[in-house]
Formats: structure tokens, C-alpha cells, sequence
């Protein structure tokens, strides 16, 4: 039997319980949680009661800036890093130069010199970093992959892709530490780069070219003011009848991983979608350009009043369609309470007649009728793919398995150039060539 490989994990939020249930449950035969870290304590306390709860030894806690001390000392082989995106360079670089190989959350990082750190770094320790991208895993996204693949298309000319995000979900990111461009690199690069990796996936082919438009027309202060919406609290704990306000005392999760322990590091989680000093946007379109000649019109619109998204894939041998509905309405129940984040907790959408959680995949060659595409059943959230991604992940499948779907570090710089161009772009109003920002040096 091989000998389990030793994981370390950076950051305790709410993406790191994806991992740690990985890690301590179906995944342990061959991979073992033996250390964490997290500026918080109180969120290091919350996982540790989770896993002695388990009956499950905790991994021994270390501080952040005792990470290579405990990548040396607990003999760690990878490192999982899911902490905001604007620290994800540093983990990255002070992990691989310490000796482990790296799982970053995507985005892989959030502007041009930090990508360029990290590929210096690969360069001169040799070891591996993988960007998980769930989305590649989800059944129907692999299904369009198959399509496009196999040359039922032909070549592909374009692609149209729009992605409505909900005044829930969409909302969740204008309250907490993405709100500022300058952490999470807006929208562009936060959320959208798992759109565009699904894109240069898809086609395979690198971006090459952005022009961007977008702004903040709907979230933020000034937006408020225009419709008349009044004084705001400050945060949404214990705000009642107020669809835009999270009370993080109405989800035990939340409530002790966040608001029991404000007080270690003063981050706030519920804060108010229509404060002043929000710096992302919530309209965001891009026209990309690739080196195989396919041109992407891309959308995002970060309060829609559902949540999926569309694409079609226009080739020279016909058409593939897809869409996909994850929350049909927002809905608030008479707890006042809906689920955040559709995708990752699937069947919380209310039941509607007119657009009820969906997923179909057409395919039309031309001067030929059109069919539907069977996707197979997904497992777990984000569209089924995060059950996927755990087994490939700690498997240690290798990037080039038959649909490509794990995601190496080429595959997270192309996915966050197309972001960090797109902000260029939307800084200056002129198109960005992405080779001219020499992101790997």
C-alpha cells in the first residue's frame, strides 16, 4: 500500500471545509491533514472541533509566518492554500521554496507581478502548483468539452458566454473582502476566471487579446442614493425584512466561523452591499480574442434575479448550446433565509414552473435537426464537480488525464490573464494584448 502523502492547509474559512472533509473522510487512505494555519484562531478553533468531533486526531496549528517552519518540521508534501485571493503569491512562493508543492484556490493571484513571483519560483524549485478549478469537473461542462473535442462542430469560430450571478449570490461578494479591487482583483478575476478557464479549456487555446467595459451600476452607495434607498445599517446582523442584508446569527456556520470571532482579526462578513468605498464592479463584458482565431463575447451581471448561464459555441460544422439554471427565483422564506451560494449547495431552489433548475446541452451540425446531449449525473456542489476534483486532487491524477480537466499552473495564469488584462482595459479604455504583459517573465 502506498504511503499516504502529508497535506498542510492555509486558511480556515468557509472553502477550506471542502478540503478538510476531503482530507479526513473519503480521501484519507491516501492523504493525511497533519497541519493548518489561519490569522484567525477562532476559525482554527471551529475546524478543530469538527474533526475531534469525528473522533479524528487535529493537525497540529501553526501561525502564517510559521510556514515554512512547518512545512520542514511536519515533512508536508503539499500545501493547500484557500485564503484571500491577494495573499495567495505569497503562500505560494514561500510554500515551493520551502520545499512542498502547492493547491491554490482559484484565482491562482490577482495581478501581473504577483504571477510573475510565482513562475520565478517554480522555475527555480522545480515543484508543482495546481489551480482547482471545480468547474471543469461539472458533468455538463465536461459534456460540452466532449463535444467540442470530438469535431461534432468542426472548428470553433466563436463563443458567446453569460453568466448571471443572483442578489444573493452576486450580492455576497459586495459585502466581504472582495468588494475591494485591490484584494480580489474585482470580479474579473475573482469569479471570472473560472468562466474564461472554462473557455480556454473548452476550445483549447490561449487568450491573446481584451477589450473591457463594465462599472458599478447597481451595488455601492452612490448606486442607493440614485434609487432613493434611504439610511443603511452598517452590517445585516440582526436586520430583519431587508433582502440585501445577511444575519450571519441565521446560519450556524457562519455564526461561529465569522461572527463569534470578529474579534481575533475585526473582518467583518455581513456588511452592507450599499456602502460607500465598494471598488469592483458589478457589470462586467469582454470581447476576447484567442491565438486559434475564436473570438469569446463574454457577460457577468452580479444581480440577476436567477443564477446559470448560457453559451453557445458557434463552429464550422454547426452549433452547441448550453444552458444552465441553478437558482430559477430568489425567494425569501418565511424564515427570511435563503441559501448564499446556489452552486455550492444544490437543491435549495424553489420550486417555479417557469424556470426550474435546469441543465441542457443541444447540438445542431449543420443542415441537420438539432439533439440533446446527455450529461450525466454530477456529485456535490458546484455542479457536481467538487467530488471529482477531491478524487483527481488527492489521487494526484495527472494533468494530461483524457479531458485535461486538472488545472496546472499554465492553466491558472491563462485563466487570470484574461481578468488582469480585462482590468487594464477597463482602466485605460483600449484593447490589452496579454503577451505584452510578459506574465511569465
Amino acid at each position: 500500500m502506498a504511503q499516504t502523502e502529508r497535506y498542510a492547509l492555509i486558511g480556515t474559512g468557509g472553502r477550506a471545509d471542502l478540503y478538510v472533509r476531503g482530507l479526513t473522510g473519503p480521501h484519507a487512505d491516501v492523504a493525511e491533514l497533519v497541519a493548518w494555519s489561519d490569522v484567525n484562531p477562532g476559525r482554527l478553533d471551529v475546524y478543530e472541533r469538527q474533526v475531534t468531533a469525528a473522533g479524528i486526531r487535529a493537525p497540529k496549528r501553526y501561525t502564517p509566518d510559521q510556514l515554512e517552519r512547518m512545512i520542514v518540521d511536519e515533512r508536508i508534501d503539499r500545501v493547500i492554500i484557500t485564503t484571500p485571493d491577494f495573499t495567495h503569491a505569497d503562500y505560494v512562493v514561500r510554500a515551493l521554496q520551502a520545499g512542498a508543492d502547492v493547491v491554490v484556490e482559484k484565482p491562482l493571484t490577482i495581478d501581473v507581478e504577483s504571477v510573475r513571483r510565482i513562475a520565478a519560483a517554480i522555475e527555480t524549485t522545480g515543484r508543482e502548483v495546481i489551480t482547482t478549478f471545480n468547474y471543469r469537473y461539472s458533468p455538463r461542462n465536461s459534456a460540452l468539452r466532449s463535444v467540442i473535442a470530438d469535431g461534432t462542430i468542426g472548428q470553433v469560430t466563436a463563443v458567446h458566454f453569460e453568466w448571471a450571478l443572483d442578489t444573493v449570490h452576486g450580492a455576497d461578494y459586495f459585502r466581504r473582502w472582495h468588494r475591494d479591487k485591490k484584494n480580489s482583483g474585482g470580479l474579473f478575476v475573482h469569479k471570472a476566471s473560472h468562466h474564461f478557464d472554462l473557455v480556454n479549456w473548452w476550445i483549447a487555446a490561449t487568450p491573446v487579446r481584451v477589450f473591457a467595459s463594465g462599472g458599478l451600476r447597481f451595488y455601492g452607495a452612490s448606486n442607493a442614493a440614485e434609487r432613493g434607498l434611504g439610511e443603511r445599517p452598517a452590517r445585516g446582523t440582526g436586520v430583519t425584512g431587508d433582502p440585501f442584508a445577511l444575519d450571519l446569527t441565521a446560519d450556524a456556520r457562519m455564526k461561529e466561523l465569522y461572527l463569534d470571532n470578529e474579534h481575533h482579526d475585526g473582518y467583518l462578513r455581513d456588511r452592507d452591499v450599499f456602502d460607500p468605498g465598494i471598488t469592483i464592479e458589478d457589470n462586467l463584458a469582454a470581447l476576447v480574442d484567442y491565438d486559434s482565431g475564436t473570438t469569446l463575447s463574454y457577460s457577468l451581471n452580479a444581480h440577476s434575479p436567477w443564477e446559470g448561464y448560457r453559451v453557445s459555441v458557434s463552429g464550422t460544422e454547426g452549433r452547441a448550446e448550453l444552458e444552465v439554471v441553478e437558482r430559477g427565483a430568489v425567494l425569501i422564506g418565511e424564515d427570511g433565509r435563503v441559501v448564499v451560494d446556489p452552486s455550492a449547495n444544490p437543491g435549495y431552489s424553489p420550486e417555479d414552473d417557469v424556470r426550474p433548475d435546469s441543465e441542457r446541452l443541444v447540438v445542431q451540425r449543420h443542415w441537420e435537426g438539432a439533439r440533446v446531449v446527455d450529461i450525466p449525473e454530477g456529485i456535490g456542489g458546484h455542479g457536481g464537480g467538487d467530488a471529482y476534483l477531491l478524487d483527481h486532487l488527492f489521487h494526484r491524477v495527472a494533468v494530461d488525464e483524457p479531458l485535461g480537466r486538472v488545472a496546472g499552473f499554465a492553466d491558472g495564469v491563462k485563466a487570470v490573464s484574461v481578468g488582469i488584462a480585462g482590468n487594464l482595459s477597463l482602466a485605460t479604455g483600449e484593447p490589452v494584448r496579454i503577451p505584452d504583459l510578459r506574465l511569465l517573465g
